[in-house]
């Protein structure tokens, strides 16, 4: 044994190198392995997240917003800048800038805060021992109190569309293109086909988005999600539900796909396909058969509401768990696990875990939906407030979407909150902290809010759940 640690983590993601400093934090020695290498063979920290997935996706969203601003909507504006264009080069240097920014950034927290790190593929071993097997095929077994898996997650591939890295790529290959596609294919409607479908489809590219389910985004609240649905298409982005892709044919430099409806079998022709059909935890080779960790049916690794294993002393948290693949998820479930062997009776609310996609406008959601309710039994009162309504949205012309919060009938205590519209992502961040503190929509009502803010909208929404809207009619009167 060449080292012993207190805490050795599995993989440096936004699950992994957040508990590995939250346990150097407090006082255990700490290592975090990582497999992951730049292409000057240095390590590379911060996992799908950092590097291929939730910054640099913004960057190009933010980056393509800004263009399709200046080309369609400052003349609004009294504001006049000629041709636009985009340099595609450009733009990618700079969310490569960002990327590099952020990784050294972890790079830096885990030197001040004494994180040991460890390049390599890391395998749980029985005994809360870790193999760690660098690039050039070294092997060493460091030995831990305790273990953390936060390994993450890959793109899942599919047969009839094999991803080659040029014509048909995956998540990562989407954020790459060295020009804007004249057409774009996207096989899913879900939250990383719709992100990447609008950044490129905002940058000039025709979008087709296949999606094999029949209902538009049906994680979300159905309301919010037939508004969605209206806002993308009189944006122009083509989304075809029940369609199920049946084969792909790369022709040259266009690729052939064939998919089938209900009225019978299809193709279209695309200059790229993007693949994002979901993403599947990365549990393969990552333990020994006598290490004590059982896998699901879909393969994420079996643990309680402490994301504690049935090995002793051994944790597993983020991507690689059940529950929502998110990073702020799996970040908070390693500062709780840190906590927890550290002896701090440390525990999350999953209740109050707010999900978001990054298109323009922003959909954000936190608590039950009403179809859920309506489900449970659980009796409820709705209210809404359409941002057109909202002076400060009306003020920058993005006045798309509405609020819609849900409350029991009864307590009034606030069960869900379901934006579609600008700045969602934010606005639903308040809901998180009142649901937080058990708060009922009459706190909310009963909250000053700055004028003029989006915030209001928040603000409204929550004053119509009695119907006590200020700023438009209320369906029913305030009792």
């Amino acid at each position: 044994m060449s080292e012993k640690f207190d805490v050795v983590v599995i993989g440096a993601g936004p699950a992994g190198y957040v508990a590995a400093i939250k346990a150097a934090q407090l006082g255990m020695s700490t290592a975090c392995v990582e497999q992951w290498l730049d292409d000057k063979g240095k390590i590379k920290l911060g996992g799908t997240c950092l590097n291929v997935g939730c910054i640099p996706s913004k960057a190009l969203l933010d980056s393509s917003h800004k263009f399709h601003e200046a080309k369609a909507d400052f003349g609004l504006h009294g504001i006049s800048v000629g041709e636009t264009a985009i340099d595609v080069p450009a733009m990618l240097a700079r969310k490569e800038k960002i990327v590099g920014q952020l990784t050294g950034g972890v790079a830096g927290l885990f030197k001040h805060n004494g994180v040991t790190t460890l390049q390599g593929t890391g395998k749980l071993l029985a005994g809360t021992k870790v193999e760690v097997t660098d690039k050039d095929g070294n092997v060493q077994v460091v030995e831990a109190s305790n273990v953390i898996i936060a390994a993450g997650s890959l793109p899942i591939n599919i047969p009839p569309a094999p991803v080659d890295g040029d014509v048909i790529v995956d998540s990562t290959g989407a954020l790459e293109f060295s020009e804007v596609p004249k057409r774009l294919g996207v096989i899913g409607a879900g939250v990383i086909g719709l992100e990447l479908g609008s950044v490129w489809g905002r940058l000039g590219a025709e979008v087709v988005v296949l999606e094999a389910l029949d209902d538009f985004l049906p994680m979300m609240d159905q309301q919010i999600s037939k508004e969605t649905a209206k806002i993308f298409k009189k944006q122009g982005m083509d989304i075809r539900l029940g369609a199920r892709v049946t084969g792909t044919e790369v022709k040259g430099k266009e690729v052939v796909v064939s998919y089938s409806t209900a009225d019978g079998e299809h193709s279209e022709t695309f200059d790229k396909l993007i693949v994002a059909v979901g993403r599947r935890p990365r549990s393969e080779e990552l333990f020994s058969s006598d290490s004590g960790i059982t896998l699901d049916e879909r393969g994420f690794i079996f643990v309680n509401d402490f994301c504690e294993t049935e090995a002793p002393n051994v944790y597993a948290v983020g991507d690689v768990v059940r529950g929502p693949m998110l990073a702020h998820k799996g970040s908070e479930e390693g500062i709780m696990v840190a906590e927890r062997i550290h002896g701090k009776p440390a525990q999350m609310n999953y209740d109050c875990i707010p999900s978001v996609i990054y298109t323009h406008p922003e959909v954000a959601a936190v608590g039950k939906t009403e179809q859920e309710l309506k489900a449970e039994g659980v009796p409820y009162k709705a209210g809404t407030f359409p941002f057109v309504a909202n002076g400060r949205a009306l003020a920058s012309n993005d006045s798309d979407g509405l609020v819609k919060l849900l409350a029991h009938e009864e307590t009034d205590r606030i069960l869900g909150c379901h934006i579609v519209g600008p700045s969602a992502a934010d606005l639903v961040q308040q809901v998180v902290i009142a649901m937080e503190f058990g708060s009922s929509a009459e706190d909310l009502a009963l909250t000053v809010f700055g004028h003029p803010t989006l915030s209001e909208a928040v603000h409204e929404a929550a004053l119509a759940v009695d119907g006590g809207a200020i700023h438009i009619a209320n369906r029913k009167k305030r009792k």
